[in-house]
């Protein structure tokens, strides 16, 4: 029934088109690597193979051609949520954000964004950073500071906001936020904009 509504608001969008739909993990993980979907919507809990271990396997960071994965999930502190944001994850959405939001997810996914529910985003990065469980962080700290610009721009990546609303924020263009990300990450070694997302608050700066 979830993944059948999930299909219909999903087709009834103009740009957007499923190409496959999996009843469990294994399948999902076979499939995905078959059609080479643009973005995998990926449940937390699914049979023979939870969600964690479909985006470890379609995104995780020994994966030579990574997928985009966005997770579903109804979060309530989910301990999975931590497996999947180490699995490479780029978005994370509840199953009743509406349609609206689960277009947006797919789309910033595609665009190289990540979109994180609203209002999960500050709950969830105040319970990475509280808990003792390893999380993901960049691999090293930048040997090189962040420019003032720079601050301002993962400050902004750690609300949860898409490339086009730093953009507007910030009053610069598209192409110079992409800029900025792709430096940061460069600098701090992180591998998504989750990551950059986690080593803020754990650096503070939000």
């Amino acid at each position: 029934m979830v993944r059948n509504g999930l299909r219909l608001i999903l087709e009834g969008e103009p740009d957007i088109r499923v190409i496959g739909e999996a009843a469990d993990g294994v399948e999902a993980v076979a499939l995905a690597r078959e059609l080479r979907p643009d973005v995998c919507l990926v449940d937390i809990r699914m049979p023979r193979l939870d969600g964690v271990e479909v985006t470890r396997a379609l995104a995780g960071p020994d994966v030579p051609d990574p997928l985009k994965v966005v997770v579903v999930t109804t979060f309530d502190l989910d301990e999975y949520v931590y497996g999947a944001l180490r699995g490479g994850a780029v978005g994370f959405i509840l199953k009743d954000a509406g349609p609206a939001l689960l277009a947006e997810a797919v789309r910033a996914a595609n665009a190289g964004d990540a979109l994180v529910s609203p209002s999960i985003t500050v709950r969830l990065l105040r319970q990475l950073t509280s808990v003792s469980t390893p999380v993901p962080t960049p691999a090293r700290r930048s040997r090189k500071p962040l420019s003032d610009r720079e601050v301002e721009v993962v400050q902004a990546v750690a609300r949860g906001r898409t490339n086009h609303e730093i953009a507007a924020e910030l009053f610069i263009s598209l192409s110079t936020v992409k800029g900025h990300v792709a430096g940061i990450q460069t600098k701090l070694g992180a591998r998504n904009r989750t990551e950059l997302a986690v080593w803020a608050w754990q650096s503070g700066l939000l």
